[in-house]
């Protein structure tokens, strides 16, 4: 497995009921040299399960190349990490991508040109400074702060997820089943998504309690265990 850094130049495909999608991406090359599977414009093409992704976002995507019969090289993700941007560029694109809802490229534009590197930084940790840029009110303030603290969440969530080995296949269907919600169902009762997401079973959700460390006598074990084996039974 390989992992490969790179901005989401376009979004080809998307399928909003698994997350598969289909995406461009300019790798970040730190040796220079030219990697394979990069087209004219420099440009990779990623694919796999994925939470919900903006053009301009900046990640790092584990996984390794395969060949298509019909697309040629790709690179098939196993995991990956959100990053936030590092230049002013791209945190202007990132903004302006409508991943932040309340921010469109025009306001991106103003809150970059006005807090520079310090962007990201305020909008994380002061956002109430967000007023100081002309257009921006309380209820705009009130949007954005909540699509900025949902998009961050939906990075811890797939973290915490990737942590304990679960599929990027998998932690998508997890987040768009609970949504924010996610970390506390999984913490709380792993053996829960066996119920409620089709095609995890006791199995799998039996892996998950046991990478998080849950005894094998623990009650949600044993009542999911025989659920498991009762419909076995069944057929």
């Amino acid at each position: 497995m390989v992992s490969i850094t790179g901005t989401i130049v376009r979004i080809t495909y998307n399928n909003p009921e698994n997350g598969y999608s289909v995406l461009r991406v300019r790798p970040e090359s730190e040796s220079g040299e030219r990697m394979p599977g990069l087209d004219l414009e420099g440009l990779l093409t990623v694919v796999g399960n994925l939470p919900e992704v903006a053009v301009g976002e900046r990640m790092e995507f584990s996984g390794q190349m395969s060949s298509h019969p019909k697309h040629g090289l790709q690179f098939k993700v196993s995991s990956i990490e959100k990053l936030l941007p590092d230049t002013q560029a791209g945190m202007e694109h990132y903004l302006g991508s409508g991943l932040i809802r309340g921010i469109g490229p025009e306001l991106a534009r103003r809150i970059v040109k006005h807090f520079k590197n310090d962007t990201l930084r305020v909008i994380e940790n002061d956002p109430g400074r967000l007023r100081e840029v002309p257009g921006i009110g309380g209820d705009r303030l009130e949007k954005i702060v909540e699509a900025w603290d949902s998009q961050r969440q939906v990075s811890r969530i797939m973290l915490f997820l990737h942590g304990h080995n679960v599929s990027t296949n998998l932690a998508v269907k997890i987040y768009k089943t609970y949504g924010d919600d996610a970390l506390d169902v999984v913490q709380e009762n792993p053996y829960q998504l066996a119920q409620d997401i089709y095609g995890v079973g006791f199995k799998t959700a039996d892996k998950i309690a046991q990478d998080l460390g849950l005894p094998a006598e623990h009650p949600s074990r044993l009542e999911a265990g025989l659920v498991h084996v009762l419909n076995e039974a069944v057929g």
